[in-house]
């Protein structure tokens, strides 16, 4: 079983789950904090919802410092794994998220969901600020007449400034607006698929 079989699986299942529903966005890889580390899938509707996958031929090597870093940022998140690393994977998040095993089976990949992914109690307003381009952080700051003092600082001012301007659920809003508005970003596979 291999990282592409899983994300195929992960796949069906979300496209059955979001059809018909135009105000969803799916994504392969989004970037969380200007890049440090990426979630494998992503789904931005009214909350953003994260899929990190672990096949058999991964190791979890990199899941502690992914899971802090996810924690920061993502509404909802769900690990899918590999049977082999069930046991240690549990370990190491917390029970707030989902939790879906990927075995093999006669039609290929099949995920099943051991526990749904429940609200995260942690958001860091700053941190998921960090999704934004500076430009859309900066309209946004102008929209809400806080960009004074920061227009020519770096991003990251900008996203401390967000964070203290706006409370947590406005931060949360204008950030899912503006990655379903980026014009030339990512194509939604979806939209692909049905040739648009």
């Amino acid at each position: 079983m291999r990282d592409r079989d899983v994300r195929a699986s992960v796949w069906r299942w979300l496209e059955v789950a979001h059809a018909g529903d135009p105000d969803t966005l799916m994504l392969d890889e989004l970037g969380i904090l200007n890049g440090a580390t990426r979630i494998d899938i992503a789904v931005i509707n009214g909350q953003i919802e994260g899929f990190e996958l672990k096949s058999e031929r991964d190791t979890l090597e990199r899941l502690p410092a992914q899971r802090d870093l996810y924690n920061k940022v993502l509404d909802r998140i769900s690990l899918v794994v590999a049977e082999n690393h069930r046991e240690a994977a549990e370990a190491m998040i917390p029970d707030w998220w989902g939790l879906a095993i990927a075995s093999s089976g006669p039609d290929g990949v099949e995920v099943a969901r051991e526990r749904p992914p429940e609200m995260n109690p942690g958001l860091d307003a700053a941190t998921l600020a960090s999704l934004l381009w500076r430009d859309e952080a900066l309209a946004v700051l102008e929209r809400y007449g806080a960009a004074r003092g920061v227009k020519s600082k770096p991003r990251e001012a900008l996203y401390e400034r967000l964070a203290v301007a706006l409370d947590l659920d406005m931060v949360r809003a204008e950030v899912r607006a503006a990655l379903k508005a980026r014009a030339g970003w990512r194509v939604d596979r979806r939209s692909q698929q049905c040739g648009g």
